[in-house]
């Protein structure tokens, strides 16, 4: 396990294919990450959304799924394990992902996840297994996320709304300000996704016309 410290899992093809099975509970498919500029792929949309979230947190730089075997014996039989995900982080760091609803924890899964964040402690790196998350944060970055693709920057409106969010104000009348809605909306949500923008919140209320937009990291003045 140790040799595997220095490996760019970030990189890694899935060890097993994502199965389309007619009737059955996995809905998987291809997210484009933003973050990478590369498809990643999900077998479910508990994972789909887990990725979306990933794609917006600013300290990842890389993830891959389902990125390596874990092989262990039990004590009654050999057993192996495909966590969801790899995920790089700016500083260097890693941190393995297994997303499962609570309520779908089995005992022998929890095994598998105890078992698999043992062996990433080995190694130096991080593991978590992560759940639903927060609905009004997923319905937001969502939203987001459909303005995730670079062409949604558009100048010279990207530096016209940094200017006017310069001092806090709402969402839609500073987007009315820069020209019109149909256009610089687009822009604008490009910037919250990239959060040159900010907003207060966004686990607690929907983004709205009247939501606070301010420069990230700007004050309230």
């Amino acid at each position: 396990m140790l040799d595997c410290a220095t490996v760019r899992f970030e990189d890694a093809v899935p060890v097993r294919p994502f199965r389309w099975s007619w009737g059955g509970r996995h809905f998987p498919g291809w997210y484009w990450a933003a973050t990478t500029g590369q498809h990643v792929g999900f077998e479910s949309w508990l994972e789909r959304d887990r990725l979306v979230l990933m794609d917006f947190d600013p300290a990842v730089v890389g993830v891959a799924s389902q990125p390596f075997w874990l092989h262990w014996h039990d004590g009654e039989r050999e057993r192996r394990h495909a966590p969801d995900f790899f995920v790089r982080r700016m500083d260097g760091s890693a941190v393995v992902v297994d997303v499962r609803a609570d309520e779908w924890i089995a005992p022998r899964d929890a095994q598998a996840f105890e078992l698999t964040r043992r062996a990433c402690g080995e190694v130096g790196w991080g593991f978590e297994r992560v759940g639903v998350p927060e609905t009004v944060l997923l319905a937001n970055v969502r939203w987001l996320s459909r303005y995730r693709h670079p062409r949604c920057r558009r100048e010279p409106d990207a530096t016209r709304l940094m200017e006017v969010f310069s001092q806090p104000g709402p969402l839609m009348a500073g987007a009315d300000a820069v020209g019109d809605r149909l256009a610089t909306l687009p822009v604008l949500f490009h910037l919250l996704w990239r959060q040159e923008l900010s907003v207060e919140g966004m686990a607690v209320e929907l983004l709205g016309p009247r939501t606070l937009v301010r420069l990230a990291g700007g004050s309230a003045g």
